[in-house]
């Protein structure tokens, strides 16, 4: 039976969207897991968001949190608001409170990517702070660590990512992923769904 693997993101300019495209093909090169994207709902009046100068959403489909618990693991994406997970997404996490009740998620892996504005806007603490969703479902968090190897240490050229998960730089908004930051994802997608692979193995 294939493990299901999740990605699970928003994405209102495009970049942790294409984070998110290229984590699902490392984790569908693992044999025996089945990947699938699905973005959170938008809560965000069109208006707004045409003010705002966001383009038109993908046909990806939209998550409920009762689909959650058909996947074996969880891979979660978003971009940083002021350091925390964007609103879009912490609306979409504040709604699964029947789940929680439940404990539904518990023991399921789960990972982290995701985009910030500048070097200093999060790269890190949107992560970190966001691990809080998790521990309180009771999920196992999977970081990348320095697995990536030396394109973990990538010092001449700008790169989002960190231990925590591959990330992404938007700046005002021109800048996309760089090749490194792309393979730094496919990487983490690989990475996460041979684990999540073993666990759903180990508890059957």
């Amino acid at each position: 039976m294939a493990t299901k693997v999740y990605i699970v993101y928003y994405s209102m300019y495009g970049h942790v969207e294409k984070l998110a495209e290229e984590i699902k093909k490392g984790a569908a090169s693992v044999e025996g897991v089945e990947a699938k994207l699905w973005q959170v709902p938008e809560t965000l009046p069109e208006e707004v968001l045409g003010k705002m100068g966001a383009p038109p959403k993908s046909d990806v489909p939209i998550i409920t949190p009762n689909e959650l618990p058909e996947a074996d693991g969880l891979l979660l994406g978003f971009p940083t608001r002021f350091g925390l997970m964007a609103a879009q997404f912490k609306a979409f996490m504040d709604a699964t409170g029947g789940l929680w009740r439940t404990q539904a998620l518990a023991g399921k892996p789960a990972g982290i990517f995701y985009s910030t504005g500048s070097q200093g806007g999060g790269q890190e603490t949107t992560p970190l702070t966001s691990i809080t969703q998790l521990v309180h479902h009771g999920m196992i968090f999977v970081p990348i660590g320095y697995t990536f190897g030396s394109g973990m240490f990538e010092m001449e050229n700008v790169k989002g990512g960190s231990p925590y998960g591959a990330g992404t730089y938007a700046g005002d908004g021109s800048r996309q992923p760089t090749e490194l930051e792309l393979a730094q994802a496919f990487h983490q997608g690989k990475y996460f769904a041979a684990i999540a692979k073993k666990l759903k193995a180990s508890s059957q």
